[in-house]
């Protein structure tokens, strides 16, 4: 019966969703989940378990979860974007399982298991990235690619923006994230072209600060895309690391990941996984000592030995994943005695 409501324009969509993703783009309005394959068969979601998904973001990863812990299961989905969590809401919260979304940072978990009167969950997955649809909307000032105010608050709650924090932090201050939350290895030099340039007028648009990037590293966006031709996947965007650590602070990310880490073992019932994607070295790095000092403890019975990684396959449709770092753990469960 299925096939008789085929959509006839259904080949010529996927080729243009994949000559997107070569782009690194994405269909608008959508995201594409990274390292979903790997998700579940680490995880091993099982029917009637309780899923907490603490980046619901499109809801990607959110459906599959659903789909494997059926109608008996309960799936928890957090979002510190109101927006994008009211359309997804929308979108996946009829059928499969029991479904129940929260506006909350990831970090108020153990909050949130207490208003659904849970003593805990059995898996608890975040996927660190920004979605798409935040990317790709210029409003939002997060991506280099699309000019529009440098506000980056991917919450409205929160008070300070890119702009805000361009304008208020010293040139120190600026140099220590670029270089600890993005890697940055022109962050001096960044920070202190930032400086004098608020000196002379306020940095308020992602196309000022794409420039001010640009300049400050000596090369011109024609340069750039030379070597973008002699690179197989493209090479990173000059001002992509700016743009990261300067979102990383205007939403506290890394502080909100520091607290999960630090909850999730209590908020986790016996036999329960946690699984999380990073994309920037900082936050791999958090999520790698966490979990090595829990299985040291005694905490976790045992933990992803290396980050799983995406297969060339999956960068080649999806380039936005090439940066992607998969980690997990598991808490003992009753009987076992560790690995």
């Amino acid at each position: 019966m299925a096939k008789e409501f085929k959509n006839k324009r259904g080949p010529k969509r996927r080729a243009a969703r994949g000559q997107l993703r070569a782009k690194g783009k994405t269909t608008p309005g959508t995201h594409v989940p990274v390292l979903l394959q790997e998700v579940l068969a680490t995880l091993k979601p099982q029917p009637g378990e309780i899923v907490v998904d603490c980046t619901l973001g499109y809801g990607a990863h959110a459906v599959e979860f659903g789909r494997k812990i059926g109608p008996e299961g309960r799936l928890i989905g957090l979002d510190m974007d109101g927006g994008e969590l009211a359309k997804t809401q929308r979108r996946i919260g009829i059928g499969g399982a029991r479904k129940i979304f929260y506006h909350k940072n990831f970090s108020e978990i153990a909050e949130v298991l207490k208003a659904e009167k849970l003593e805990g969950c059995d898996i608890i997955f975040a996927d660190l990235g920004v979605s798409s649809m935040q990317v790709d909307n210029a409003d939002r000032g997060i991506s280099y690619k699309s000019d529009g105010p440098l506000d980056m608050r991917m919450d409205k709650r929160l008070e300070r923006t890119g702009a805000d924090l361009l304008t208020t932090l010293s040139q120190d201050e600026l140099s220590k994230a670029l270089w600890e939350l993005s890697d940055e290895p022109d962050h001096a030099r960044i920070a202190e072209w930032i400086v004098n340039q608020r000196r002379v007028t306020p940095i308020t648009q992602v196309s000022q600060l794409v420039r001010l990037v640009f300049n400050a590293k000596g090369i011109t966006e024609r340069t750039w895309q030379k070597q973008q031709k002699t690179s197989r996947f493209g090479s990173l965007h000059p001002a992509a690391r700016t743009f990261q650590a300067l979102r990383i602070l205007v939403n506290d990310e890394m502080k909100s990941l520091i607290t999960l880490l630090e909850v999730a073992p209590s908020c986790l019932r016996p036999g329960g996984r946690i699984g999380i994607i990073s994309f920037q070295s900082g936050e791999d790095r958090l999520v790698k000592q966490a979990f090595n000092q829990g299985l040291q403890e005694g905490i976790y019975e045992t933990i992803s030995k290396d980050a799983i990684r995406p297969r060339t396959k999956e960068i080649v449709t999806n380039p936005r994943c090439s940066s992607a770092r998969f980690r997990w753990a598991k808490i003992s469960a009753p009987g076992t005695t560790g690995s």
